[in-house]
């Protein structure tokens, strides 16, 4: 199955979109086409080896539309915005002629009843052919520039699919025709001398309503048409930023050429204020680039050789050179593009109940005119009445209205979640999240930063930077994760540090070396203890350290004990904020970890989050989300969108957070560009702004038809006299329109609103409620336990889990703390294999039971 976006033409009202469905829906059903009125375009999910794109164009076309396969280059894109803006000229064009020769029109028709003196072969009985002629003959400019409204709705209506076109066509046709009755009639009376049947018709002509009708509806087809394109503003302006031309690096020169010319694998030259044409790597130079414009963040980040860089991007200040990897459509602003475009022309649940009535509106609204007519004919009303009542039901009801009240919030609420950094894939994930009451954050990397940093220095002599000194020129051979966080903190501190001698890297344990031929040693406990070395003077620090769910690293030198570094993942600047946030919106925070319960809890004590599942394995994670789904309804999850993909699929929206990776892009619902949970709040705010939105349009278009088609067919007129003339019906129905395309555009003043909150000022007294998922699994596996020497930091522990897990049948997760791996076996597995496994990643079994 393929999934293909084609262009669609002729598309007016909810009524067109809803017949294209239907057609192209008997082809490859109802759920695999989605037709959207707002980008005219239409989502089709087909096999391409039954059903072909011409099979496809056939279905629109006999539907009585147009249909072109869309072309997803940006180049189109940009084109596809100049046509926009060419329809938009060509309706002022007709908006001005039709204005040009309504307002004589008016004057002659109307202007002797306010008492406007008119010419004297314009006046009294004896002249109302001329009169009526005349006004006849200011009517064909307006219908001629006007007579799209004829073609598509009669042929619509021909092809037995009337639409909001219909209703005009035939409303004004109506009108017309009864007008031209009227001349012929008056010309009868003149002939014979019967003065009376001349009076009759002489002040009744409808001349001025029929094209009145298509003005006014030009007027608010116009100003919608007008509102409509701000709507896609967000996507216009991403559009805008991929450049049109590149230098690339050919045989040692710089050369000129079209962006579409790029091929991955090309050497592109950036010099200093240039847009970057391509994603891809930086092979030479530095510089800082603004990313503002995809990420919203506004600070500059600094870029060098071996860092990524994506299309759209602004070179500030440095001259580089980088190597294109992906190109064309495949850029990160490219997917961006048409992330918002397929959530834009997606449809919302919210959004079906209105494309039914829609689909039926316009045949019940002919059928409720014709029924008018009748009524009002049986009851004794004259010709004109009804036929007048019968006009005013055709033009005021409004399928435009029903239609545009979805999608052009939608739009306006997609694109704005697109200038924020936060990219929805389809509307029905940006309705879902609207209810979400329990949120799911994965730890590591979501919560967290994913790195370890320096936390606490405790030194003996009370001298924390000669301390820091020490264990940087300790750690500096080390690859270690945990060392390049020390580096990191005497980076900061502006520490320099001498070399080392003998450094001997002591597996399971830690490093001993020689500075200034005095033997140091940095590790953990047992390097310590097997070295002699006392360690109780760090004992209070250490426990309040590992109880904080930190990573203690021990340093002496000789036998003399210096100091202890504690090291840890440390949560995100925002999370804090964003967990009480997600509180104050009345959403339950849930944090998910495959971290020890001892770390999880201490983790989520700093950031006040209550309900914590610690211990889970990847594979795991998909079912504890489906068992808080099953216990607190609608679950969001937010992780990383790799090994957090299984969840992000099962929960009711999956949020990936960081920088947009393909993998976070498949498998999440909403992409936040930015790894900031503060976005993963707005989102939610977002929402909830866009629903209100919706319902209040949708209130609206129901109420307007529920009110204007009785007032218009005269139901009130023989209690209160009240009847509404063609002419206001048309521009109530232009009016409705327009108000909720209006209405949608208030979104675009949407602002979060998110407090900042510092890190102390909010802390969580409620108890946690901790779980151990492996603490609740079943029996039915074998289970072992082994006793593991070695491991002094969560990435040691990662290493053994990797290398049991390696093991056919094992599914092992390790506790760092305890110093034990709990392993299950669904296969015959001996301790043999399992204590080779450990050994051979560099760790010491003590037992296996």
């Amino acid at each position: 199955m393929m999934n293909k976006k084609f262009n669609v033409t002729g598309m007016t009202c909810a009524s067109c979109s809803s017949h294209v469905e239907k057609s192209v829906a008997k082809l490859v059903g109802e759920d695999n086409v989605a037709v959207s009125l707002m980008t005219n375009s239409m989502m089709v999910k087909y096999d391409e080896s039954k059903i072909s794109d011409s099979d496809i164009i056939k279905a629109v076309e006999d539907a009585g539309y147009g249909a072109s396969p869309a072309d997803g280059s940006m180049k189109a894109e940009k084109k596809q915005g100049s046509v926009a803006d060419e329809e938009l000229k060509e309706m002022k064009t007709r908006l001005i002629v039709s204005f040009a020769f309504l307002i004589p029109l008016m004057y002659i028709s109307m202007g002797s009843m306010i008492g406007f003196p008119e010419p004297a072969l314009l006046t009294g009985h004896a002249n109302a052919v001329s009169f009526a002629f005349t006004q006849f003959l200011f009517c064909l400019p307006i219908i001629y520039v006007n007579r799209k409204y004829y073609q598509v709705g009669f042929k619509t209506l021909f092809h037995r699919a009337p639409n909001m076109d219909s209703l005009i066509a035939v409303g004004s046709t109506a009108a017309l025709v009864y007008g031209i009755f009227a001349i012929y009639r008056m010309s009868w009376g003149l002939g014979a001398g019967d003065m009376e049947v001349v009076a009759k018709y002489h002040m009744d002509l409808y001349f001025e309503s029929a094209v009145m009708i298509l003005t006014l509806i030009t007027l608010g087809k116009f100003l919608e048409t007008r509102s409509k394109r701000k709507t896609s503003e967000a996507i216009s302006r991403l559009t805008e930023l991929a450049p049109e031309t590149a230098i690339v690096e050919l045989d040692g020169e710089e050369k000129e050429i079209p962006v579409e010319e790029l091929k991955p694998g090309d050497i592109i030259v950036v010099k200093p204020g240039f847009r970057i044409a391509a994603d891809g790597i930086i092979v030479e130079g530095n510089s800082s680039v603004d990313e503002s414009a995809l990420t919203g963040e506004s600070i500059p980040v600094e870029k060098t050789v071996g860092d990524k860089i994506i299309a759209a991007s602004i070179n500030k200040n440095g001259y580089f050179k980088f190597r294109a990897e992906k190109t064309g459509s495949e850029t990160t602003l490219a997917q961006i593009i048409k992330l918002v475009e397929d959530a834009s022309a997606s449809k919302a649940p919210i959004a079906k109940l209105a494309d039914k009535i829609a689909g039926v509106f316009v045949p019940v609204v002919m059928t409720i005119a014709l029924i008018t007519a009748i009524v009002w004919l049986i009851s004794g009303a004259e010709f004109e009445f009804a036929l007048s009542c019968a006009i005013s039901v055709l033009v005021i009801s409004c399928p435009c209205a029903l239609g545009l009240a979805t999608p052009v919030a939608i739009m306006v609420g997609t694109g704005k979640g697109a200038e924020n950094g936060i990219l929805i894939k389809s509307a029905e994930a940006l309705e879902t999240l609207h209810l979400i009451k329990t949120v799911v954050m994965d730890k590591t990397g979501t919560i967290t930063e994913g790195k370890p940093v320096v936390t606490d220095i405790f030194a003996v002599d009370g001298d924390e930077n000669a301390l820091l000194k020490l264990a940087a020129a300790v750690e500096k051979p080390s690859e270690h994760p945990l060392a390049s966080a020390i580096l990191d903190e005497a980076t900061k501190r502006n520490i320099s540090f001498n070399d080392i001698e003998n450094f001997t890297a002591v597996s399971g344990r830690g490093i001993v070396a020689d500075i200034n031929s005095e033997k140091v040693f940095a590790g953990n406990r047992y390097l310590m203890t097997e070295n002699g070395i006392d360690t109780r003077v760090f004992e209070k620090k250490e426990q309040e350290f590992s109880n904080a769910g930190k990573t203690v690293l021990y340093f002496a030198e000789k036998d003399k004990p210096l100091g202890i570094i504690a090291v840890q993942d440390v949560p995100k600047k925002t999370s804090r904020s964003a967990v009480k946030c997600f509180k104050d919106l009345g959403i339950d925070v849930v944090m998910l970890t495959g971290d020890n319960k001892r770390t999880a809890e201490a983790v989520a004590r700093s950031l006040g989050i209550t309900n914590v599942v610690s211990e889970v394995m990847p594979q795991d994670k998909e079912s504890v989300v489906r068992e808080i789904q099953q216990k607190g309804g609608k679950t969001a999850m937010i992780g990383d969108g790799i090994n957090d993909a299984p969840a992000l699929a099962r929960a009711d929206v999956g949020i990936a957070i960081g920088a947009g990776t393909d993998v976070a892009i498949e498998s999440a619902d909403i992409v936040l560009m930015k790894s900031d949970l503060m976005d993963a709040v707005t989102a939610v705010k977002l929402s909830r702004a866009v629903i209100k939105n919706v319902k209040e349009n949708l209130f609206w278009a129901f109420f307007y038809n529920a009110l204007c088609i009785p007032l218009a067919a005269g139901v009130f007129y023989p209690l209160f006299q009240i009847k509404l003339n063609p002419m206001i019906g048309a521009a109530a129905m232009s009016l409705s329109s327009v108000c909720v395309v209006s209405n949608a555009l208030r979104l675009r003043l949407f602002k979060p609103n998110n407090p900042s909150i510092n890190e102390d000022d909010y802390i969580e007294e409620t108890p946690i409620n901790s779980i151990s998922h492996e603490e609740n699994k079943g029996e039915s596996l074998m289970k072992k336990e082994m006793l593991i020497e070695g491991m002094m930091c969560v990435h040691c522990s990662g290493r053994v889990e990797k290398a049991l897990n390696d093991i056919d049948g094992v599914q092992a997760k390790v506790d760092l703390d305890k110093k034990t791996a709990y392993v299950e076996l669904s296969k015959d597995v001996t301790d043999a294999e399992l204590s080779k496994a450990v050994t051979d990643a560099g760790y010491e079994v003590i037992s296996v039971k």
